[in-house]
């Protein structure tokens, strides 16, 4: 063993050592741009709610609305009838008796006065568009994560919440966690040294989606309301619910379902408040040939200048990397801290040595308790995860998406020279040694999960370079017109200047 093997394994070693010990033991975000000027809401005052889609995540946020004294759930809305019903007897039991309606269509709880605020959980092709007939309602809003299915309608919540001046928290709850917020102002105040480069982990093993083919809708969804901006299409997937996730006209595959979390903790860390200047993704859909359309493996660069985050999902049987499988790693120049999970991480020094545990407390309860707080203040300053951050973080993952779907297929066994070239037009060294290293270990993780990597191809995406400000792209026409989606009557999200 040479010393530097040794020195290597030994950092290794310690770092592992403290990975485990803490997984075992259970800065503010940036100023915003106003406070409501009329008067705080009494805490003893009930506010009426209205959870809309209430299968998966919208039953937690119904079991926090429900659970309080000072709220009242008056509306569960769902266009699954089982579902919603099922949820309308939970809910009872929880508020004493007090039993909300059903609402099959949104519409009928955003016109009753007696609602202050709307918690969304939808299928992201829906987000957006139900969080702005909200806020023009007169509500308070706090929408899931991604808050959107493209750029351009995040950006048109964000102009909604602006200008009726409404308290809008995107479901980003690992901002309100103390461990999460003790880390990164441990990162942002410069006790790993210069931070510029942040890694988001996503390997979370999945099941294939089903084979291809029509299906008949269950009886109890009304399939027209569910569609709703999405254009009139027929079933193609054996399970209704959640698979949604991986079809393109209603989802945005693993980066919008998990790894958006871990990718907005890697820009609050590097202290990144726009989306980046250039993003290219590559990967594919291996071993499995079924009706999704996303990937379960994909690699994605988001370069800010002088500061990038590299993005990696799995969705086949992967190991860890460096002992994260869903999580962050923050690298300084002086040293790099880990979050496995929201309840702990470590930062070490650069020989592997512990610097400092950080340790919090998960689920999502101090996230929506800190919504509350800034609805009854009327202060958007309040908010841990304004919709603002929400959007950026979304168009993170539409960028990534974008880029992947616009790309051209390339042989495996063909992709090292490929790899050469694209970043050669890229330029500096560091990102050449990134992106190979990422690549060498994607091919080894398709060759253990059996991928013929002789046979198979992946997708190298399109590179593209954007404007932070204007949020528009510049080196590529049809990659600016899919910002946007054609929408279908009479479910249209309105432009920025008419919400």
């Amino acid at each position: 063993m040479t010393r530097i093997q040794s020195r290597r394994n030994r950092r290794q070693f310690l770092e592992e050592s403290m990975l485990a010990a803490a997984a075992m033991a259970a800065a503010g975000p940036d100023e915003l741009w106003w406070d409501e000027p009329e008067a705080s809401r009494s805490a003893n005052e009930q506010l009426g709610v209205a959870v809309i889609g209430v299968r998966g995540r919208g039953n937690t946020h119904l079991g926090f609305f429900a659970g309080r004294r000072d709220t009242r759930v008056l509306y569960v809305c769902d266009v699954d009838s089982r579902v919603g019903t099922s949820r309308v007897a939970q809910v009872a039991k929880r508020q004493g008796g007090q039993t909300p309606a059903l609402a099959t269509d949104m519409r009928r709880a955003l016109d009753d006065p007696r609602v202050d605020i709307v918690s969304i959980a939808l299928p992201h092709h829906w987000q957006a568009l139900a969080a702005i007939w909200a806020i023009q309602a007169g509500k308070d809003v706090y929408v899931e994560r991604p808050i959107s299915h493209n750029v351009q309608e995040g950006r048109c919540v964000v102009a909604a919440a602006r200008r009726h001046r409404r308290i809008c928290q995107a479901g980003l709850q690992a901002r309100s966690n103390p461990g999460v917020r003790d880390a990164i102002r441990y990162v942002r105040g410069g006790n790993i040294g210069r931070v510029t480069l942040a890694r988001a982990i996503c390997y979370r093993q999945r099941q294939a989606a089903g084979p291809r083919g029509l299906y008949i809708v269950p009886q109890h969804i009304d399939y027209d309301l569910w569609l709703g901006p999405a254009a009139t299409a027929p079933l193609t997937r054996p399970r209704f619910h959640h698979d949604w996730h991986w079809q393109w006209p209603y989802g945005s595959g693993e980066l919008g379902h998990q790894a958006i979390s871990p990718l907005d903790l890697c820009r609050w860390g590097l202290g990144l408040s726009t989306i980046s200047r250039q993003v290219v993704s590559w990967g594919g859909r291996f071993a499995w040939n079924d009706c999704a359309q996303t990937t379960n493996t994909q690699v994605t660069w988001h370069d800010f200048g002088d500061k990038s985050i590299l993005v990696e999902t799995r969705g086949l049987p992967s190991e860890r990397y460096r002992h994260v499988q869903v999580g962050v790693i923050w690298e300084g120049s002086d040293g790099y801290v880990v979050l496995t999970s929201h309840d702990h991480g470590v930062a070490f020094d650069r020989a592997g040595r512990t610097l400092r545990q950080f340790r919090g407390s998960g689920g999502s309860a101090g996230h929506f308790c800190n919504f509350l707080q800034a609805v009854r203040r009327r202060s958007c300053r309040e908010l841990n995860a304004d919709i603002e951050e929400g959007h950026v973080t979304s168009s993170l993952v539409h960028l990534a998406n974008l880029s992947y779907r616009l790309g051209h297929r390339t042989a495996l066994a063909d992709f090292r020279p490929q790899l050469d070239y694209e970043l050669a037009q890229l330029g500096h060294a560091p990102r050449h040694e990134l992106l190979t290293d990422a690549l060498e270990r994607t091919l080894r993780h398709l060759r253990d999960n059996g991928v013929d990597l002789q046979s198979a191809s992946l997708r190298w995406g399109a590179h593209l370079t954007c404007d932070p400000v204007t949020e528009r792209i510049e080196n590529h026409q049809q990659a600016n017109s899919l910002l946007t989606r054609a929408y279908r009557e009479p479910f249209i999200v309105p432009a920025a200047g008419d919400v």
